[in-house]
Parts: structure tokens; sequence; C-alpha cells
């Protein structure tokens, strides 16, 4: 029993879905246009402003695609309406981020500059040196470019340098004692 591939979704005003063939679901809406293909066993039936998801039968295949498939689908209606937004803090002496035009340019301590170009569908916003703000409406893009962004300098555990998600606690050690 699925509960959340049961649940219905609401389509908000100004928001236009198409199921074409093979499942390929359409989202359109204020903010961009999003396709995925969903799983062909999958039924995807909208009625009265309201897209439901169901699955064909009860087993492990179907059951674990059936919430799997409500939420991409969901995102994408989110990411139309809203977007997502990744927040990124630096920390660190010399560690910085500044844009230059569609290119973020990080110093962490390397000996050369990271200069990264912005992918399609994606935006990137510096509001100061040590914090970088990734939006789009690929909730997955979105994601996985912040994710790359932290890569290049994971946060240490004892003195804490280094990029981090802003919601993110990082457990810190304790260093060497002297005698």
């Amino acid at each position: 029993m699925s509960r959340i591939g049961l649940k219905p979704i609401n389509i908000p005003a100004g928001v236009e879905i198409k199921i074409n063939d093979n499942n390929i679901v359409e989202v359109k809406g204020p903010k961009g246009q999003l396709a995925e293909k969903i799983s062909s066993d999958m039924e995807i039936k909208i009625e009265d402003g309201v897209l439901t998801v169901a699955r064909p039968t009860d087993n492990k295949k179907h059951r674990s695609l059936h919430g799997l498939s409500r939420t991409l689908i969901s995102n994408m209606i989110v990411g139309v309406t809203e977007g997502y937004s990744k927040s990124l803090e630096i920390e660190g002496t010399g560690y910085r981020a500044a844009k230059q035009g569609k290119k973020l340019v990080l110093t962490l301590g390397y000996s050369h500059p990271i200069e990264l170009e912005d992918p399609a569908g994606i935006e990137v916003e510096v509001p100061a040196t040590n914090k970088i703000i990734v939006k789009g409406i690929n909730k997955q893009q979105v994601g996985n470019y912040a994710a790359n962004i932290r890569e290049f300098r994971k946060p240490e555990p004892y003195k804490g340098k280094g990029i981090r998600y802003s919601n993110e606690v990082v457990r810190r050690k304790v260093g060497k004692t002297g005698k």
C-alpha cells in the first residue's frame, strides 16, 4: 500500500499537463516547461483539476514505481510554479565565490581559481562572497549542481572549513592535544 502514490495531486491555476504516448508527462507553467517519461505500467489520469497515479498490480515492481511516479510529477508541478533553490555557505579564510557573467568563480585555497559555467536552466546567485544560491525549475538538476559545487571543498571536521549547505550541521572533532 503506497501512501505517497495514493495521494492525488491538485493542479494549480496556470499549469497545463499533457500526457503523451509512452507516458511522457509534459508540465507547462509560469516558470517554464518540464517533461519526464513515467513508467508505461503506471496509469495517469486527470479529472476535474486533480491528477492521480494508479498501479495495475500489487507486485513489488509496480508498488515501488507507484510512489516514485507520483513524486516525479508533483516535483515537476512545484518546479514550474515555485521553482527550487539550494543555498550553500563557504567558510574558511580566503575562501570566496564571485559571479562573472555566466561563470561562477570559486577561490578555495587551490593554486588556481575554479571556474564553473552555469548549466542550461539553472541560475546561480552570489549575494555575498561566502554565499551561493542555486535556483532552477528541475529539482534533480538544482540538487546535482549544488552537490558538484560542494564537492570541490567538502567541510572538514576539525575547523569546519569548506563549502556546506546552509542547513547542514558539521560534526566537529577535537584536534590533537600537546603535552
